[in-house]
């Protein structure tokens, strides 16, 4: 078949996101969480399917869910436990919340074990497969479900909707955390449906945002559980965490931490039972310190950190070998995300499988099975073993880009601010030819401690940009990620300056190739992607068009986010003591010298970057009579995740470009 159409939005939404493998115990079949949307009915539903490392037809396990998600297959492989909300059958009532489900793996009906009125999510087998730990956001002091279950229909019947609070973490990143709610941990007994509330009458919950089946593990006996735990009374997000033990028949707690001044995540007991593997980070020294993996001996309690010579963050969840000489984990570098194996003893680690993006991933004896994309590629599902080359064992998404024609992708190393290194990516259009003239676009990513990695983005495709007729530029500018802590830490109280010249190196260096238009310049970015372009508003004039998605505008403002606490950290100084320095870094103070027209995008239920500063941004170019179109999404957060809404978006966004800069290759004048 010829290649001759071009990645639209239409093919984004067509593709089916395979997330969360887990392996059977032999590690020969991987359940998978499958995500598909649909653009008429403006839904996405999600199922489980299972495949085999060995061939064979995969098969769907589910069908019934809106979301089923999170599969976890039992220790002794009988079943597959799984979070669903699910509609009324037969004579079952619908979930109101999500519930725990378990199906045996060779098919059946699905069975609801579950009824918590406040759901269900972060789910993990107990060693025995008899029982299953979850969590629950729940009233600390309603006394039994009977109660929790009174409490919230009363919430949810509540014809009063205010949020009253007097803590410090309020919001995170599109939800209130003001309903006196706190995630607890659970345990239930699959046959019976008997559930426990373990942190019930205690101080003890886990950490309010984001809370996942990470945050906690259970010891290889079955006797102890393992969490991360914020000892402040007035929880907050950049908090240090210890590490506590519960001793669960005694129902007795421990703090494993205590005598180190680290911050302490996501445990994973060994299966010998002998080590504790978790993550930590010195916060004292920096707010974006390396992530290390570090482990505790559980003979005599002592915290050794493990990666303490390596210069990449350890990313969560901790995975170890069946034998517990080593453990799995994901990482960044170089602007590419691998899977990590590191032996109990070594330095450094050694990579299991190589990205572009490795994201999800499950280890059971010697296979691993894991979720990896790249630039080039949509996620799929891949396994491998030792001396068994990895293999792709899912079938998604066959014929879904048949025809579509993708342009080259380059990697460049280029001279950035102080003439230091910096990488970029370059993404060509699918006809490019180099003896014409093209159009180029930026795409800055957010952050700005994060990267544009190897990685095919479905909300910021960079096939879909350059199919439009643009050679997109993607800059990993000083303060990304995955090129060690030095770079990482670089811009800290200074922030725009580096960035904005290694931007501006890369046009550069594009200019010198010969096949960039400089009269054909533009800029895009979301969030501090978004403040860049704001930015670059206030400093230069070069480019013809900017598309600003929730982005920073004014770091006074941004005081109202959900993470405000963090920016006097990175900034170098509250708004009240320096309002200098804080000026010196802020959008808003260049305001005056802004007249590039701008494409503002906003969501209403943006919380990590409140809607306000989109507004704030909109009305300022108004005011001044620069060329500029606001689209806001009322039912939206930080990104467009709804199939309709993002078609629009990406209307919008090639509409606005197109109204400044023509695209596509031009003859070049004689």
């Amino acid at each position: 078949m010829a290649r001759n159409d071009r990645l639209t939005v239409k093919h984004l939404w067509k593709l089916e996101r395979p997330a969360q493998p887990t392996l059977s115990p032999d590690g020969a079949q991987a359940c998978v969480s499958v995500t598909s949307h649909d653009m008429d009915e403006n839904t996405s539903r999600s199922s489980l399917w299972l495949y085999s490392a060995f061939g064979g037809e995969p098969r769907r396990l589910t069908s019934c869910g809106e979301r089923d998600g999170e599969p976890k297959w039992s220790p002794d492989g009988r079943w597959i436990a799984f979070v669903a909300k699910r509609p009324a059958v037969g004579n079952e009532k619908a979930d109101d919340e999500p519930q725990l489900y378990l199906i045996a793996p060779d098919g059946g009906e699905a069975r609801r074990v579950t009824d918590i009125a406040t759901g269900v999510f972060g789910i993990k087998w107990f060693p025995g497969s008899r029982r299953v730990a979850f969590l629950s956001w729940v009233w600390p002091e309603e006394n039994g479900l009977k109660a929790l279950a009174k409490r919230y229909r009363a919430f949810k019947g509540d014809k009063v909707k205010a949020h009253v609070v007097e803590h410090s973490a309020y919001r995170w990143w599109d939800r209130w955390l003001s309903d006196g709610r706190v995630p607890h941990l659970f345990t239930v007994d699959i046959e019976s449906g008997a559930a426990r509330d373990l942190f019930a009458g205690t101080r003890y919950e886990l950490a309010r945002a984001d809370p996942t089946a990470h945050l906690y593990d259970i010891s290889p006996d079955g006797r102890e559980i393992a969490f991360s735990f914020d000892p402040a009374e007035d929880k907050r997000f950049d908090h240090s965490y210890q590490l506590v033990a519960l001793d669960v028949r005694r129902k007795r707690f421990r703090t494993l931490s205590a005598r180190s001044p680290l911050n302490h995540e996501t445990p994973r007991y060994s299966p010998d039972g002998r080590w504790i593997g978790l993550v930590t980070q010195d916060l004292r020294k920096s707010p974006v310190d390396t992530q290390r993996l570090a482990l505790i001996d559980r003979r005599g309690g002592k915290l050794t950190v493990a990666s303490s010579r390596w210069d990449r963050s350890v990313v969560p969840p901790l995975v170890w070998s069946a034998d517990s000489s080593a453990v799995h984990f994901v990482a960044e570098d170089n602007a590419r995300q691998h899977l990590y194996r590191l032996e109990i003893g070594k330095r450094s680690p050694e990579i299991a499988a190589r990205g572009g993006v490795v994201s999800d991933f499950d280890v059971a004896g010697d296979a691993i099975a894991y979720v990896r994309n790249d630039m080039n590629t949509p996620p799929g599902v891949f396994w491998s073993a030792p001396n068994i080359a990895p293999r792709r064992i899912d079938r998604l998404n066959q014929g879904t880009l048949d025809g579509v024609k993708l342009g080259d992708v380059r990697e460049f190393e280029i001279e950035g601010w102080n003439r230091e290194k910096v990488q970029m990516w370059v993404v060509y259009p699918p006809d490019f030819d180099r003896k014409k003239k093209w159009p180029l676009l930026h795409n800055i990513h957010g952050g700005p401690h994060a990267t544009w990695g190897d990685n095919f983005h479905f909300r910021w495709n960079n096939h879909a940009f350059a199919a439009q007729g643009y050679v997109v530029v993607c800059v990993n500018y000083h303060g990304s990620s995955s090129f060690g802590q030095k770079f990482l830490e670089s811009i800290d109280g200074e922030w725009g300056k580096r960035e904005l010249a290694d931007v501006e190196a890369a046009t550069d260096f594009m200019l010198k190739q010969g096949y960039i238009d400089p009269k054909r310049l533009v800029a895009a970015g979301g969030s501090y992607g978004g403040y860049m372009v704001a930015w670059m508003n206030g400093h230069v004039d070069r480019y013809k068009a900017y598309v600003c998605h929730a982005g920073c505008f004014d770091w006074v403002s941004m005081f109202a986010d959900d993470a405000y606490y963090w920016h006097p950290k990175e900034l170098g100084a509250f708004y009240w003591n320096n309002p200098g320095r804080v000026d010196g870094q802020n959008p808003r103070a260049r305001a005056k010298r802004m007249k590039t027209p701008t494409l503002v995008i906003h969501g209403l239920l943006d919380y990590r970057v409140p809607d306000s500063q989109g507004l704030q941004y909109y009305n300022t170019l108004k005011a001044m009579g620069v060329p500029s179109r606001l689209v806001f999404f009322p039912d939206e957060n930080h990104w467009i995740l709804k199939p309709q809404n993002s078609r629009l978006w990406y209307s919008e966004f090639f509409a606005w470009l197109k109204r400044y800069v023509a695209p596509g290759g031009k003859s070049r004048k004689r």
